[in-house]
């Protein structure tokens, strides 16, 4: 089992980042390709938690689904955290992922503040 994940979009350029940079300093990890397979509610909270943030934070407000649907609307954290298990788009990435912490790995050299 490795011991970092990816969240990782490889049709995103910051996220391409983020995968080169793991790969040229030979930093064992598992890209997860939450853009097919999705997140279960759990791991976002997961990653929400490692990561100190609340559920606004995590979402990528300049995705149109968000700017038609739901930026004008008062969320609670439980229902924006159901939106980025429903719409996987809408969670920012790349983030890195340790046992205890994340990082939202923009720019990629983020990773080394918890390698």
């Amino acid at each position: 089992m490795n011991k970092f994940k990816l969240l990782h979009n490889p049709r995103c350029k910051k996220s391409r980042e983020a995968f080169k940079f793991l790969k040229s300093n030979n930093i064992d990890f598992e890209a997860i390709l939450y853009m097919n397979d999705g997140l279960e509610i759990n791991q976002i909270k997961d990653i929400m938690d490692k990561l100190s943030v609340n559920p606004i934070d995590l979402v990528r407000t300049q995705e149109k689904i968000w700017k038609e649907n739901y930026k004008s609307k008062k969320l609670s954290n439980n229902e924006i955290t159901d939106l980025l298990h429903e719409f996987s788009k809408l969670i920012k990435r790349p983030i890195f992922i340790s046992k205890t912490k994340a990082i939202i790995a923009i720019p990629a050299e983020e990773i080394n503040k918890i390698i």
